[in-house]
């Protein structure tokens, strides 16, 4: 997690270094970006070794603006915790706009107020790390891209925890889907495609951490799920992991307390992450909400929204097919509900998803599907503004904003909220309050006793043969050897051929 530093942390640094305006101007800034966990007196030292001056903190991008003497932007360069060295060249003035809306075709955004804080709060959920367990991520897409002129793509780690996997990239189709509803910015395409700015995600600028759970046909076990959760909390510091975005669940129904995915996703709760997870597919079903990550009370359920694809909102509602009820456990879900009718998204080229529906392709490189898996990464999406504004909330603040929030539709289910994003930033409340985790999860620390539990922590490896994403800036492996597994159930994850379904598009 970047850290919550406060203007004055370069203070002796900076004293005598504020120059004024004009004299700010004249002078030659250079950005020297560290690579993570260098502090921030760390970065000061290096920058007056080198012979050089630290004048402003750019502690969002963990990185500071110095003036540099002849000589030492070379020995900076060559400095191992030195990420890179830029020169602070001049912007041109594009008035306040960060988001260029003029072409959107979705509305999904507009729906849940997301877009409105784009350029009116400058929130689009920029340094936020979201942890994506699904499929795998295309992260070669422009839609993923920095920026219209970086290439480098948000897509900032892949990561696969199945082993049944060959390949960091994905395949079948639904993290792609996912991934760009939560994150893509079309804005990002060249200047003369036609497809520029037509699709943007909810937090376009947030950086995406891929973790390929499913298999290159889709399926996936409940151990993938929980190495890529555990994948997310040990590596939460090195991206920034502030969210993770789970658009799944087991297909065997267990209480909250005893589930071990459910126990996964407490311990990153109670650890500092946000878990967003789907309510599922089954409407108001006998059961319906009985299923892990969904059932878990600590976390955000996310149910179906339909908006009609309007960017108005009178005319939102609800879904028939979003699971809600009450759990085995007595917890009523879900807490909130978003749009997932009818979204078109990234396309993962070559994927399954091409031959599953041909004729849900759209414009030859997005795809248009339904469901809650749709729903959670525009809540997702949310999450990640909230936290570039207010970086010390807690998961339990940002659901309580959220639920707080929220508002009653006028069709299909009056007692369903529909998340409101501009709303939330003013919202003060607390959720979870009183609840009991999962009999293997330390309430305190979140930390799993593995002796009681029936898996082990993932093992990972630095081995020579690690499955390489060329867009990302790291890659790892997962050698899931343990005996233990054997007692976890490995049922299909619900995004598995058999389940997934494009009449869930209504």
């Amino acid at each position: 997690m970047l850290k919550n530093l406060t203007r004055s942390v370069l203070a002796a640094t900076l004293a005598g270094a504020l120059l004024a305006p004009s004299a700010r101007a004249a002078d030659h800034e250079t950005i020297v970006q560290f690579r993570p966990g260098v502090s921030t007196e760390a970065q000061a030292r290096a920058v007056s070794a080198a012979g050089g001056r630290v004048t402003r903190d750019l502690h969002v991008i963990n990185a500071v603006a110095a003036h540099l003497g002849d000589g030492a932007e070379r020995r900076l360069s060559a400095d191992p915790a030195v990420l890179r060295v830029s020169v602070a060249g001049r912007v041109r003035s594009t008035a306040t706009t960060l988001v260029d809306t003029s072409r959107l075709a979705s509305s999904y955004t507009d729906s849940v107020f997301a877009s409105k804080l784009w350029n009116s709060n400058s929130l689009t959920g920029k340094g936020i790390g979201v942890a994506v367990i699904d499929t795998g991520i295309a992260g070669e897409l422009p839609d993923f891209r920095v920026s219209a002129t970086n290439s480098a793509s948000r897509v900032v780690a892949s990561v696969v925890t199945n082993p049944d996997a060959t390949t960091a990239t994905d395949t079948y189709g639904h993290g792609t889907h996912v991934a760009g509803i939560l994150a893509g910015n079309g804005n990002n395409r060249s200047s003369s495609d036609p497809l520029r700015g037509k699709y943007v995600g909810v937090a376009p600028d947030a950086s995406l951490i891929s973790i390929k759970a499913g298999d290159d046909d889709g399926n996936a076990s409940v151990v993938d799920v929980i190495y890529g959760i555990q994948f997310a909390i040990d590596h939460a510091a090195d991206y920034n992991i502030r969210v993770i975005n789970l658009s799944l669940e087991s297909a065997t129904a267990q209480s909250y307390k005893t589930d071990p995915l459910d126990a996964a996703v407490e311990s990153a709760w109670l650890k500092g992450i946000v878990v967003v997870a789907a309510a599922g597919n089954r409407g108001a079903t006998a059961g319906a909400v009985n299923y892990a990550p969904g059932n878990d009370p600590f976390v955000i359920t996310v149910g179906g929204a339909d908006d009609r694809a309007s960017k108005g909102t009178a005319d939102d509602t609800s879904t028939n097919w979003g699971s809600i009820g009450t759990t085995q456990d007595g917890f009523a879900k879900p807490e909130v509900i978003a749009p997932g009718a009818h979204i078109i998204s990234t396309l993962a080229p070559n994927s399954a998803f091409t031959q599953l529906c041909p004729a849900c392709v759209r414009d030859g490189a997005y795809f248009q599907a339904g469901g809650t898996s749709m729903s959670t990464p525009v809540v997702s999406g949310v999450v990640a503004q909230l936290l570039q504004k207010y970086p010390n909330w807690t998961p339990n603040q940002v659901k309580g904003a959220l639920m707080k929030s929220s508002r009653p539709l006028t069709g299909g289910r009056t007692d369903l909220r529909e998340i409101v994003a501009d709303k939330a930033l003013t919202a003060t409340a607390t959720a979870n309050a009183g609840l009991t985790p999962n009999t293997v999860v330390n309430a305190a620390t979140g930390e799993i006793d593995y002796t009681k539990a029936s898996w082990s922590k993932a093992s990972w490896t630095g081995a020579a043969d690690l499955l390489k994403a060329s867009w990302t800036k790291a890659s790892w492996t997962c050698i899931c050897t343990s005996s233990n597994t054997t007692s976890v159930d490995p049922t299909k994850a619900s995004w598995s051929k058999a389940s997934w379904s494009t009449s869930w598009d209504k």
